[in-house]
């Protein structure tokens, strides 16, 4: 509805106006909007949109465009890095500041066709924790989803020659989960859960690069979580190499991406279920936003 207030509105030549909403904001939000388009100015539907707190590093709003290519979410106040992305095509990041009770105006987006980047130097690349950032998404049993992320973590990239040889290792501290919600997070560490006593690490390796096209990557690897080893395939976007940061180091970035299965990790959900203990639904969605700062041309050290 909010939506297609928005389209008769700029059918009818007011492009860039604040509509009126009709239905009511929730107390002290703000809304952000925007359109995406191509560079033919035709609507894109189904494009991904992620809102990142710039502070906070949570996902604070995620979802797919409409047929219109709109999307529109209501926000706390703050400030936000809005990825915007779609299959065959470069993304596009912004940021942008919401305030309590203002609609922005819906910002238009166009994405591009996604050009071969190239790829970054051979060598060994460790990930910079302060930009890079470990998120989860889950659904909690009967409620919203629950969005978490993992605060302590390391982890390397060993970029080979041929692209398809190169090796990834990641180690997450397990204890340093949080959700916002402290008796929540501390009965994710439990036994119930991850049991960070006897299983202090989630670790990933990687087997193997495959090539999808442009600038998409399948990361194949093994997950150890909870004293269990699966196969686990990471849908991986590279966005790049840059000279930045305080003393403009040369850094990659890229965005990955995989669903999880908590009973492949033998963590029970069906018997707290059957306890009457509210939890975290059976499959959880775990994205890696990295960047990676270059070193050297040595091989990495496996974590300890």
């Amino acid at each position: 509805m909010v939506l297609g207030m928005l389209r008769r509105r700029r059918s009818h030549g007011a492009r860039g106006a604040v509509p009126s909403l009709p239905l009511p904001l929730p107390p002290g939000a703000g809304v952000f909007g925007c359109e995406v388009v191509d560079t033919l100015a035709q609507p894109l539907g189904g494009a991904e949109v992620t809102v990142t707190g710039l502070s906070s590093h949570r996902v604070a709003a995620r979802g797919t465009t409409d047929p219109y290519g709109y999307f529109m979410a209501a926000l706390p106040p703050g400030a936000y890095s809005v990825m915007t992305a779609s299959e065959g095509l470069s993304p596009v990041r912004e940021t942008i500041e919401t305030a309590a009770g203002v609609v922005l105006p819906p910002q238009r987006v166009v994405l591009e066709p996604a050009r071969q980047l190239e790829l970054p130097p051979s060598g060994t690349w460790l990930f910079d924790p302060p930009h890079t950032a470990i998120r989860f998404i889950a659904k909690h049993v009967g409620m919203a989803h629950v969005h978490g992320r993992f605060t302590r973590f390391e982890g390397g990239i060993r970029v080979a020659q041929n692209m398809a040889d190169s090796q990834v290792q990641v180690r997450i501290d397990a204890s340093s989960i949080t959700t916002g919600n402290q008796t929540r997070d501390n009965h994710l560490r439990s036994a119930d859960f991850l049991d960070v006593e006897n299983y202090p690490y989630i670790d990933f390796t990687s087997t193997r690069f495959a090539y999808r096209g442009g600038s998409r990557w399948t990361v194949h690897g093994t997950l150890t979580m909870h004293g269990t080893s699966r196969s686990v395939g990471l849908d991986t976007e590279y966005l790049g190499t840059v000279n930045g940061g305080y003393e403009q180091e040369l850094r990659c970035a890229a965005l990955a991406k995989a669903e999880l299965h908590r009973e492949d990790f033998t963590l029970n959900w069906r018997s707290m279920l059957a306890r009457g203990i509210a939890v975290v639904g059976p499959t959880v969605q775990l994205e890696l936003d990295v960047q990676a700062m270059y070193r050297t041309h040595d091989t990495p050290t496996p974590p300890q």
